[in-house]
């Protein structure tokens, strides 16, 4: 992807801003202009909260080109608060696994604290890093991700 592009998709990949329809009042990401409930253009920047739950999820073992070095990672359907489904990388998880014969098979993910993390967690947005793009002296790529809510105890 070229510098330019990562450019225009700073406010969405940094701060999770989308658009809203003036007409139907749909909040929309990522930013598209034109609405897709109701075809009427959508200009209207729109700051999302970041909080949503975990709508699905899978972990990813054989990774596409450029992220062979982040497996295994998890990858979740986020349902925001504003109502979006959005797909992000879940961070701050450890996956559970047991033994089954020669091979590890995964029976759960949980978070820092060892609480379970599944469909409908709680979840927050966080800017990480994605990947370094053009190798070792490419641009380092930073974006959202997702984690499970810190208690607040």
């Amino acid at each position: 992807m070229e510098i330019s592009r990562y450019w225009r998709l700073q406010k969405a990949r940094y701060g999770l801003v989308g658009e809203v329809c003036t007409h139907c009042k749909k909040k929309i990401f990522p930013p598209r202009d034109v609405c897709p409930t109701c075809a009427a253009e959508a200009k209207t920047p729109y700051q999302f909260s970041g909080k949503g739950k975990i709508y699905s999820h899978t972990t990813i073992y054989d990774a596409p080109e450029g992220f062979e070095n982040h497996v295994p990672y998890t990858v979740a359907h986020i349902k925001l608060e504003e109502g979006p489904i959005i797909t992000a990388q879940l961070t701050d998880i450890d996956r559970k696994y047991k033994r089954k014969g020669d091979a590890l098979v995964l029976i759960g993910l949980v978070d820092v604290f060892g609480k379970k993390v599944d469909i409908g967690t709680p979840v927050e947005m966080v800017t990480r890093f994605i990947k370094e793009d053009g190798g070792s002296k490419g641009m380092l790529v930073y974006g959202y991700k997702f984690r499970p809510v810190l208690a607040t105890e």
